[in-house]
Protein backbone atom coordinates (compact mmCIF):
# COMPACT_ATOMS: atom_id res chain seq x y z
CA UNK A 1 0.00 0.00 0.00
CA UNK A 2 1.48 3.52 -0.98
CA UNK A 3 2.68 5.56 2.19
CA UNK A 4 0.28 8.37 3.29
CA UNK A 5 2.01 11.86 4.19
CA UNK A 6 0.71 14.52 5.81
CA UNK A 7 2.43 17.47 6.68
CA UNK A 8 3.12 19.17 10.02
CA UNK A 9 0.23 21.55 10.85
CA UNK A 10 1.10 24.76 10.16
CA UNK A 11 0.03 27.54 12.70
CA UNK A 12 -2.75 29.79 11.73
CA UNK A 13 -3.37 33.68 14.08
CA UNK A 14 -6.89 31.74 14.99
CA UNK A 15 -5.28 28.64 16.44
CA UNK A 16 -6.77 28.54 20.26
CA UNK A 17 -4.37 25.38 20.90
CA UNK A 18 -1.12 24.82 19.46
CA UNK A 19 0.47 21.05 19.67
CA UNK A 20 3.85 21.51 18.95
CA UNK A 21 6.60 18.27 18.78
CA UNK A 22 5.74 16.83 21.79
CA UNK A 23 6.82 13.80 22.86
CA UNK A 24 5.89 11.72 26.30
CA UNK A 25 8.37 8.59 27.22
CA UNK A 26 8.43 6.26 29.91
CA UNK A 27 12.02 4.51 29.88
CA UNK A 28 12.86 3.87 26.39
CA UNK A 29 8.97 3.30 25.44
CA UNK A 30 7.54 6.39 23.59
CA UNK A 31 4.11 6.98 24.49
CA UNK A 32 3.42 10.26 21.66
CA UNK A 33 6.44 10.37 19.72
CA UNK A 34 6.92 14.05 17.99
CA UNK A 35 2.98 15.04 17.88
CA UNK A 36 2.53 18.39 16.01
CA UNK A 37 -1.04 19.60 15.52
CA UNK A 38 -3.53 23.04 16.07
CA UNK A 39 -6.79 23.51 16.80
CA UNK A 40 -8.62 26.79 15.64
CA UNK A 41 -10.96 28.74 17.50
CA UNK A 42 -14.77 27.21 17.25
CA UNK A 43 -13.45 24.03 15.70
CA UNK A 44 -15.32 20.24 17.05
CA UNK A 45 -12.30 17.93 16.08
CA UNK A 46 -12.42 14.14 16.48
CA UNK A 47 -9.27 13.00 18.00
CA UNK A 48 -8.49 8.86 17.01
CA UNK A 49 -6.66 6.07 17.34
CA UNK A 50 -6.58 2.57 18.70
CA UNK A 51 -6.38 1.20 22.18
CA UNK A 52 -3.05 2.59 23.14
CA UNK A 53 -2.08 4.80 20.52
CA UNK A 54 -1.31 8.07 23.39
CA UNK A 55 -4.58 9.45 22.57
CA UNK A 56 -5.14 9.64 26.33
CA UNK A 57 -1.74 10.78 27.17
CA UNK A 58 -1.84 13.54 24.49
CA UNK A 59 -4.78 14.89 25.90
CA UNK A 60 -3.66 14.64 29.55
CA UNK A 61 -0.14 16.71 28.31
CA UNK A 62 -2.81 19.47 26.88
CA UNK A 63 -4.96 19.93 29.83
CA UNK A 64 -1.50 20.10 31.94
CA UNK A 65 -2.33 16.89 33.95
CA UNK A 66 0.52 15.37 33.11
CA UNK A 67 3.89 17.10 31.77
CA UNK A 68 5.71 16.13 28.36
CA UNK A 69 8.96 14.64 27.59
CA UNK A 70 9.78 17.75 24.82
CA UNK A 71 7.58 19.55 23.20
CA UNK A 72 5.44 22.42 24.20
CA UNK A 73 1.27 23.11 24.49
CA UNK A 74 0.05 26.64 24.40
CA UNK A 75 -3.80 27.29 25.08
CA UNK A 76 -5.02 30.87 24.00
CA UNK A 77 -1.69 32.15 23.69
CA UNK A 78 -0.58 30.31 27.40
CA UNK A 79 2.12 28.05 27.93
CA UNK A 80 0.62 25.13 29.45
CA UNK A 81 3.65 24.74 31.71
CA UNK A 82 4.66 28.22 32.19
CA UNK A 83 1.98 29.39 32.23
CA UNK A 84 -0.47 26.33 33.58
CA UNK A 85 -2.93 28.81 35.52
CA UNK A 86 -3.85 31.39 32.51
CA UNK A 87 -3.84 27.92 30.26
CA UNK A 88 -6.19 26.36 32.41
CA UNK A 89 -8.70 28.85 33.07
CA UNK A 90 -9.38 27.89 29.50
CA UNK A 91 -10.04 24.47 29.96
CA UNK A 92 -12.69 22.44 30.69
CA UNK A 93 -11.69 18.32 30.75
CA UNK A 94 -13.71 15.70 31.16
CA UNK A 95 -12.41 12.52 31.35
CA UNK A 96 -12.92 9.06 30.69
CA UNK A 97 -14.24 8.77 34.19
CA UNK A 98 -15.37 11.87 35.46
CA UNK A 99 -13.73 12.32 38.93
CA UNK A 100 -17.08 12.68 41.07
CA UNK A 101 -17.95 13.29 44.68
CA UNK A 102 -20.34 10.71 45.27
CA UNK A 103 -21.57 11.86 48.49
CA UNK A 104 -22.25 15.38 47.38
CA UNK A 105 -25.72 16.45 45.66
CA UNK A 106 -25.15 17.81 41.81
CA UNK A 107 -25.48 21.88 43.37
CA UNK A 108 -22.81 20.99 46.16
CA UNK A 109 -20.16 19.37 43.47
CA UNK A 110 -20.54 21.90 40.83
CA UNK A 111 -20.26 24.54 43.88
CA UNK A 112 -16.91 22.98 44.72
CA UNK A 113 -15.99 22.99 40.58
CA UNK A 114 -16.67 26.56 40.21
CA UNK A 115 -14.52 27.49 43.87
CA UNK A 116 -11.65 25.17 42.45
CA UNK A 117 -11.93 27.24 38.97
CA UNK A 118 -11.69 30.64 40.86
CA UNK A 119 -15.21 31.66 39.78
CA UNK A 120 -16.09 34.83 41.03
CA UNK A 121 -18.69 33.94 44.30
CA UNK A 122 -20.61 36.45 42.88
CA UNK A 123 -21.25 34.31 39.43
CA UNK A 124 -21.82 30.82 41.10
CA UNK A 125 -24.67 30.47 41.04
CA UNK A 126 -25.26 31.93 37.44
CA UNK A 127 -22.73 29.94 36.54
CA UNK A 128 -24.06 26.20 37.92
CA UNK A 129 -27.44 27.26 36.58
CA UNK A 130 -25.78 27.31 32.69
CA UNK A 131 -23.81 24.55 33.13
CA UNK A 132 -27.19 22.56 34.17
CA UNK A 133 -29.29 23.97 31.77
CA UNK A 134 -26.92 23.33 28.87
CA UNK A 135 -26.41 19.55 30.06
CA UNK A 136 -30.27 19.04 30.93
CA UNK A 137 -29.99 17.96 35.07
CA UNK A 138 -31.49 20.84 36.50
CA UNK A 139 -34.40 18.09 37.57
CA UNK A 140 -31.30 16.31 39.65
CA UNK A 141 -29.63 19.39 41.01
CA UNK A 142 -31.05 18.37 44.95
CA UNK A 143 -29.64 14.80 44.38
CA UNK A 144 -26.45 12.91 45.34
CA UNK A 145 -24.31 11.94 42.59
CA UNK A 146 -23.63 8.39 44.02
CA UNK A 147 -27.41 7.68 43.49
CA UNK A 148 -27.53 8.91 39.73
CA UNK A 149 -27.96 6.99 36.80
CA UNK A 150 -24.53 6.71 34.34
CA UNK A 151 -26.00 8.92 31.66
CA UNK A 152 -26.76 11.48 34.96
CA UNK A 153 -23.29 11.12 36.19
CA UNK A 154 -21.57 11.82 32.61
CA UNK A 155 -23.18 14.68 32.42
CA UNK A 156 -22.97 15.80 35.68
CA UNK A 157 -19.07 15.63 34.76
CA UNK A 158 -19.79 17.38 31.84
CA UNK A 159 -21.55 20.42 33.44
CA UNK A 160 -18.36 20.17 36.33
CA UNK A 161 -16.08 20.71 32.96
CA UNK A 162 -18.08 23.87 31.57
CA UNK A 163 -17.50 25.46 35.28
CA UNK A 164 -15.74 28.69 34.74
CA UNK A 165 -17.02 28.84 31.10
CA UNK A 166 -13.51 27.72 29.23
CA UNK A 167 -12.84 28.33 25.89
CA UNK A 168 -11.90 24.67 25.24
CA UNK A 169 -13.87 21.40 25.97
CA UNK A 170 -11.62 18.47 26.28
CA UNK A 171 -13.68 15.23 26.18
CA UNK A 172 -11.64 12.03 26.16
CA UNK A 173 -14.70 9.05 25.72
CA UNK A 174 -17.34 11.12 27.23
CA UNK A 175 -20.30 8.20 25.64
CA UNK A 176 -18.32 4.93 26.56
CA UNK A 177 -20.66 2.73 28.77
CA UNK A 178 -23.64 4.27 28.41
CA UNK A 179 -27.29 2.82 26.35
CA UNK A 180 -28.13 4.22 23.36
CA UNK A 181 -30.83 7.16 24.71
CA UNK A 182 -27.89 8.11 27.13
CA UNK A 183 -25.44 7.84 23.76
CA UNK A 184 -27.81 10.16 21.94
CA UNK A 185 -28.61 12.65 24.97
CA UNK A 186 -24.48 13.43 25.34
CA UNK A 187 -24.30 13.69 21.73
CA UNK A 188 -26.95 16.39 21.27
CA UNK A 189 -25.08 18.38 24.39
CA UNK A 190 -21.92 18.22 22.77
CA UNK A 191 -23.45 19.52 19.42
CA UNK A 192 -24.93 22.17 21.40
CA UNK A 193 -21.64 23.32 23.28
CA UNK A 194 -20.00 23.13 19.79
CA UNK A 195 -21.48 26.03 18.95
CA UNK A 196 -19.98 28.00 22.01
CA UNK A 197 -17.05 26.06 23.14
CA UNK A 198 -13.76 25.07 20.78
CA UNK A 199 -14.19 20.70 21.17
CA UNK A 200 -11.42 18.43 21.51
CA UNK A 201 -13.47 14.48 21.17
CA UNK A 202 -11.68 11.17 21.49
CA UNK A 203 -14.12 8.36 21.14
CA UNK A 204 -14.25 4.92 19.50
CA UNK A 205 -17.71 5.34 17.96
CA UNK A 206 -16.24 6.13 14.67
CA UNK A 207 -19.73 7.22 13.04
CA UNK A 208 -20.40 9.25 16.71
CA UNK A 209 -17.23 11.12 15.52
CA UNK A 210 -18.49 11.89 11.82
CA UNK A 211 -21.99 13.15 12.65
CA UNK A 212 -20.40 15.35 15.30
CA UNK A 213 -16.47 16.58 14.34
CA UNK A 214 -15.77 18.82 11.12
CA UNK A 215 -11.88 18.21 11.50
CA UNK A 216 -10.09 15.04 12.27
CA UNK A 217 -6.57 14.20 14.09
CA UNK A 218 -5.58 10.65 14.34
CA UNK A 219 -3.01 8.80 15.86
CA UNK A 220 -1.42 5.60 15.93
CA UNK A 221 1.88 4.28 17.92
CA UNK A 222 2.22 7.58 19.70
CA UNK A 223 2.59 9.71 16.50
CA UNK A 224 -0.06 11.75 14.40
CA UNK A 225 -0.67 10.41 10.66
CA UNK A 226 -3.52 12.60 9.66
CA UNK A 227 -4.97 15.92 10.76
CA UNK A 228 -7.55 17.65 7.66
CA UNK A 229 -11.25 18.30 7.42
CA UNK A 230 -13.51 15.14 7.29
CA UNK A 231 -14.14 15.99 3.87
CA UNK A 232 -10.99 16.29 2.85
CA UNK A 233 -9.53 13.10 4.67
CA UNK A 234 -12.22 10.88 2.22
CA UNK A 235 -10.57 12.52 -1.42
CA UNK A 236 -6.98 12.09 0.15
CA UNK A 237 -7.68 8.31 1.52
CA UNK A 238 -9.82 7.54 -0.81
CA UNK A 239 -8.37 5.98 -3.52
CA UNK A 240 -10.47 3.03 -3.76
CA UNK A 241 -14.30 3.46 -5.67
CA UNK A 242 -16.59 1.16 -3.55
CA UNK A 243 -19.89 0.34 -5.80
CA UNK A 244 -23.23 -1.77 -3.89
CA UNK A 245 -24.30 -3.88 -6.75
CA UNK A 246 -28.19 -5.82 -6.33
CA UNK A 247 -28.25 -8.69 -8.38
CA UNK A 248 -30.96 -11.42 -8.49
CA UNK A 249 -29.39 -14.59 -8.42
CA UNK A 250 -27.83 -17.43 -5.76
CA UNK A 251 -24.68 -16.15 -3.81
CA UNK A 252 -22.43 -18.20 -5.50
CA UNK A 253 -23.48 -16.94 -9.29
CA UNK A 254 -23.10 -13.47 -8.03
CA UNK A 255 -19.50 -14.28 -6.12
CA UNK A 256 -18.36 -16.00 -9.53
CA UNK A 257 -19.93 -12.89 -12.11
CA UNK A 258 -18.48 -10.19 -10.05
CA UNK A 259 -15.37 -11.51 -9.33
CA UNK A 260 -14.73 -12.10 -12.99
CA UNK A 261 -14.38 -8.19 -14.10
CA UNK A 262 -10.73 -7.55 -14.52
CA UNK A 263 -10.96 -3.84 -12.57
CA UNK A 264 -12.69 -6.02 -9.71
CA UNK A 265 -9.90 -5.71 -6.83
CA UNK A 266 -12.28 -6.75 -3.92
CA UNK A 267 -16.05 -8.67 -3.55
CA UNK A 268 -17.94 -9.07 -0.76
CA UNK A 269 -21.28 -10.43 -0.23
CA UNK A 270 -23.43 -8.06 2.18
CA UNK A 271 -26.35 -10.52 1.95
CA UNK A 272 -30.22 -10.69 1.03
CA UNK A 273 -32.72 -7.84 1.29
CA UNK A 274 -35.26 -8.60 -1.02
CA UNK A 275 -36.29 -12.21 -2.01
CA UNK A 276 -34.26 -14.06 -4.27
CA UNK A 277 -31.54 -11.13 -4.55
CA UNK A 278 -28.13 -11.05 -3.29
CA UNK A 279 -25.79 -8.22 -2.43
CA UNK A 280 -22.05 -7.10 -2.63
CA UNK A 281 -20.22 -4.72 -2.43
CA UNK A 282 -17.26 -4.38 -5.15
CA UNK A 283 -13.91 -2.47 -5.01
CA UNK A 284 -11.60 -1.40 -7.42
CA UNK A 285 -8.69 1.20 -7.72
CA UNK A 286 -8.77 1.43 -11.54
CA UNK A 287 -12.01 3.92 -11.66
CA UNK A 288 -15.64 3.42 -12.06
CA UNK A 289 -16.74 -0.13 -12.36
CA UNK A 290 -20.63 0.30 -12.51
CA UNK A 291 -20.95 0.13 -16.12
CA UNK A 292 -18.20 -3.12 -16.39
CA UNK A 293 -21.06 -4.95 -13.79
CA UNK A 294 -23.92 -3.62 -15.74
CA UNK A 295 -22.17 -4.98 -19.11
CA UNK A 296 -21.15 -8.36 -17.45
CA UNK A 297 -24.96 -8.78 -15.51
CA UNK A 298 -26.53 -8.46 -19.08
CA UNK A 299 -24.23 -10.79 -20.78
CA UNK A 300 -24.71 -13.32 -18.06
CA UNK A 301 -27.91 -12.59 -18.18
CA UNK A 302 -28.59 -12.09 -14.50
CA UNK A 303 -30.69 -9.07 -13.47
CA UNK A 304 -29.61 -5.92 -11.79
CA UNK A 305 -31.73 -4.43 -9.52
CA UNK A 306 -29.26 -1.56 -7.93
CA UNK A 307 -26.11 -0.27 -8.49
CA UNK A 308 -24.76 2.68 -6.51
CA UNK A 309 -21.83 4.30 -5.33
CA UNK A 310 -20.36 3.76 -1.36
CA UNK A 311 -18.79 6.80 0.43
CA UNK A 312 -15.50 6.42 1.72
CA UNK A 313 -16.27 6.17 5.86
CA UNK A 314 -14.01 7.34 8.50
CA UNK A 315 -14.03 3.74 9.30
CA UNK A 316 -12.40 3.51 5.85
CA UNK A 317 -10.22 5.67 6.95
CA UNK A 318 -9.39 5.03 10.81
CA UNK A 319 -8.51 0.95 9.33
CA UNK A 320 -6.31 2.13 6.48
CA UNK A 321 -4.39 4.97 8.69
CA UNK A 322 -3.87 2.51 11.39
CA UNK A 323 -3.33 -0.62 9.69
CA UNK A 324 -0.21 -2.58 11.29
CA UNK A 325 1.22 -3.38 7.72
CA UNK A 326 0.57 0.51 6.62
CA UNK A 327 3.51 2.46 6.01
CA UNK A 328 2.68 5.92 7.27
CA UNK A 329 4.85 8.81 7.32
CA UNK A 330 4.35 12.31 9.46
Amino acid sequence: MVALIWPPAKRRAADLIEVHNISKTYGTHYAVKNATFSVGKGEIVGFLGRNGAGKTTTMNIITGYISSTAGSVSVGGYDILKNPIEAKRKIGYLPEHPPLYHEMTVEEYLTFGCKLKSVPKSKIKSTIEMAMEKTKINDVKGRLVGNLSKGYKQRVGLSGALCGSPEVLILDEPTVGLDPKQIIEIRNAIKTLGKEHTVILSSHILHEVADICEKVIIINKGEIVAQDMLENLTSKVGDKRRVMARLVCEKKAGQKLLNGIEAAEYVEFLGSKEPGTCDYVVESTNGDVRADIFHAAAQAGITLLALKSMAVTLEDIFIQLTSENEEVAV
